[in-house]
């Protein structure tokens, strides 16, 4: 106890004065010689009285508002010294110390730190200017202390040139662990990252969402508070208000720990890096600082609750800094830690999933209404701000969505209703060309058959007409490489194929009937059968090879829908396949001129008429595909070009052979022979009235001479004339011979009529 009361009566000598110190030990408020010094800095006074003077006197002033708790922490140091020097710990070596009140003020906390600095054993107290302190002797060894971190921020900034340790009991600013402004502080109390992670994870466990903070205008409290803003909103904590104290108020019952890290002292060199690794144990507990210079210490969360009037302070829970997680040590603090959760602290309800927030236009931020996620949007936890987005490529959401889904993949299936009713007509057509197939073989030698160009040509047409029908089926099912380079191609080719047949028909049937010499002669030049059709069809070869050569047809996912991914070919090349649909085109377009000539023959064993409707069939079905293909997406894409072939088919198919078919068939009597010659002198004499006629128009122009009674003679003989050219013309067409028509008068042209 005698220990005690020279401190004791020290500082009341102290405290008692009223007038500001004199001299440098009137300044100190505590000391003790040592073979080591140990200085302490603590703020024994609330405050320093404001100067009367006006500009600042550089003087210390008197300090007022004696702290009764911050004195019991500096009769702690003086009392583990004591003990310390008591103690067989260091024999022969006692420690002393120099105590200085701060009065909670940087600028006397700053003026003590000078003196802790000075040289020492030196008759004079001055601070030496060098460029290396490492053989530097200053006046005290180690500083603990200050408690408020504003003022420990200052003074460690000075003791950091001389590299001089400094242990804090209650300077919890985050900043101080930062090694590189802070090398030689240490401190017995966690940081306030810490401190404001345990406060923002009780916020959150307690399922509060609208709170407000209180700081105080210090370094400690600023920037505890930006730290706290941070993490609170990491936990999606809203912030209702901000308020700032003023620094340095007073609170008895705040709990100080009291310092335990000069339980060993040891030698003073290498001081600072061995007090980084000293460990030692309180109560089981083992403590030591970490890299930053922190203490593992933890937290006591407290209760303040009011029953009857009076205030209590129940202990809770302890935060443990390491695992983030509170403990509780009995079930009575447990169930007050529920009942923090009955607590409403929230302006809005929360967002469930499949929500976000959406902040209102009133006066706190802290206030939202929660609105569905949109579609392809979602949402998987409470109180989201902002829903998250699903990969549109691969996945979509609906509205107020949890999760994402898997999109469909689709394509015109085999079993798709639309895709059997296609597949049902193409074997219809399939079925038909064979029926046709056996007609005509069957019919070999009848008129009709030999007026379609002979068995060969239509079989050719008849495969081609086959091939179309089959490539629909390539156009159904899930697009593969081979399925998307074929369709087209057989398609393109076969279809070529047969309007180049059709075409050297129509050109046939020109020729045939012809009667100018000129043109004739041009149309004998250009009727080379076989080179025409294998030059025809070895062009679209040609498109067709340079297309897939070097911009081959692919499969392809389509995700520009919202919910399914379509799979379909991807032409490759839009100019390449327009250019083979408008080379087939251009060679329907040549049929169509050619067979619109001839339109005008015996309607039993004229192809002309009906090639002329097939062409225009396959003109409207093309041109109304173009603006329909062009519009249509999804799956049923390739139907549009199934149903477009069938009809071009069809249309050809059915204008072409069916005629013929039922005269086969029904009309057995106009498929002979003398009713073909039958009808050969019929079309002739209707013909030749008509010749008649214009050859006296001709011959009256030519002559200017009027005539009222052509000679009946020159009529004859025009008639007759007529009919044996066309007897001739027909016997061509049909394969007859030329001999069965009786000749009357010798061949002419019809020029001379």
């Amino acid at each position: 106890m005698a220990l005690l009361i020279i401190p004791i009566t020290c500082f009341g000598s102290t405290l008692v004065t009223s007038q500001p110190c004199q001299t440098p030990d009137d300044f100190v408020a505590a000391t003790s010689p040592g073979h080591i010094m140990i200085g302490g800095l603590f703020a024994i006074h609330e405050k320093m009285l404001p100067s009367e003077d006006y500009p600042r006197r550089p003087e210390i002033q008197k300090c007022v508002g004696f702290e009764i708790s911050i004195f019991l922490q500096t009769l702690a140091m003086i009392h583990s010294i004591e003990m310390i020097n008591n103690s067989t710990l260091l024999s022969g070596v006692k420690l002393g110390y120099e105590i200085y009140d701060t009065c909670t003020e940087v600028t006397v906390a700053m003026a003590a730190t000078l003196r802790f600095l000075s040289k020492r054993n030196c008759s004079r107290e001055i601070v030496e200017f060098k460029c290396d302190y490492s053989s530097y002797m200053p006046r005290v060894k180690a500083v603990i202390g200050a408690g408020y971190s504003e003022i420990t921020m200052a003074v460690s900034r000075m003791l950091n040139l001389q590299l001089m340790p400094q242990v804090s009991y209650e300077s919890t600013a985050e900043i101080l662990s930062d090694k590189i402004r802070f090398p030689s502080f240490l401190r017995t109390v966690p940081s306030d990252f810490y401190q404001t992670k345990a406060m923002a994870h009780l916020i959150q466990k307690s399922g509060w969402n609208w709170i407000g903070i209180i700081a105080t205008d210090d370094d400690y409290g600023r920037l505890a508070l930006n730290t706290f803003a941070v993490q609170t909103a990491a936990n999606n904590v809203c912030i209702a208000f901000k308020e700032v104290l003023p620094a340095f108020l007073s609170d008895d019952t705040i709990e100080i720990r009291i310092n335990e890290t000069l339980e060993k002292i040891i030698a003073e060199a290498q001081l600072l890096d061995v007090l980084k690794n000293v460990t030692f144990t309180d109560e089981g507990n083992s403590f030591h600082f970490d890299a930053h210079g922190d203490m593992n210490t933890g937290y006591d969360v407290v209760l303040w609750k009011e029953i009857d009037g009076h205030m209590t302070i129940t202990k809770m829970a302890q935060y443990d800094l390491r695992n983030d997680v509170f403990i509780i040590t009995d079930q009575e603090t447990k169930n007050e830690f529920r009942n923090l959760k009955q607590i409403r602290s929230k302006c809005s309800k929360e967002c469930s999933p499949g929500q976000m927030k959406k902040t209102t236009r009133s006066q706190h931020i802290c206030c939202y209404e929660c609105v569905d996620c949109p579609e392809n949007h979602y949402s998987n936890q409470t109180d989201m701000d902002h829903c998250l987005l699903c990969n549109n490529e691969t996945h979509w959401a609906p509205v107020r969505s949890t999760r994402c889904f898997e999109k469909e993949v689709e394509y015109l299936n085999w079993n798709d209703s639309l895709a059997i009713l296609l597949l049902a007509l193409s074997l219809l057509g399939i079925i038909l060309v064979l029926a046709i197939g056996i007609i005509f073989t069957r019919n070999l030698n009848t008129p009709i058959v030999k007026s379609s160009g002979g068995l060969l040509v239509c079989y050719v047409i008849l495969l081609c007409h086959v091939l179309n029908f089959a490539s629909t089926g390539f156009f159904i099912g899930e697009p593969q490489d081979f399925t998307c380079k074929t369709r087209q191609t057989v398609f393109g080719m076969s279809f070529t194929l047969c309007i180049s047949c059709i075409l050297m028909k129509s050109l046939k049937i020109l020729l045939a009937f012809s009667f100018d010499p000129k043109l004739q002669n041009f149309l004998k030049c250009l009727y080379k059968p076989i080179p025409i059709i294998f030059t025809c069809t070895g062009i679209q070869v040609v498109i067709c090879t340079i297309w897939l050569i070097f911009a081959a047809p692919a499969v392809e996912e389509n995700v520009s829908l919202p919910r399914v991914i379509i799979l379909e070919c991807e032409e490759g090349s839009i100019l390449a396949f327009g250019t083979m649909l408008g080379y087939i085109a251009i060679l329907a377009f040549i049929c169509f001129i050619f067979a619109f000539k001839g339109r005008k023959l015996p309607e039993h064993y004229n192809e002309a008429k009906f090639i002329t409707f097939g062409m225009l069939i396959y003109f409207i079905a093309w041109i109304t595909f173009i603006p329909i293909y062009a519009t249509t997406f999804g799956k049923y894409l390739p139907a549009v070009e199934i149903i477009v072939i069938l009809i071009s088919n069809y249309g050809i198919l059915c204008c072409t052979f069916f005629p013929k078919c039922y005269i086969i068939l029904c009309k057995q009597e106009a498929n002979t022979k003398s009713a073909f010659l039958k009808m050969i002198y019929s079309y002739s004499s209707h013909t030749a009235s008509s010749l008649a006629i214009s050859h006296v128009s001709l011959d009256s122009t030519n002559s200017n001479i009027t005539t009222t009674n052509p000679s009946s003679s020159g009529k004859s003989a025009a008639s007759q004339e007529s009919k044996d050219l066309q007897a001739q013309a027909f016997a061509h067409i049909c394969g007859e011979n030329a001999i069965s028509v009786p000749k009357i008068l010798p061949r002419k042209r019809i020029s001379s009529i």
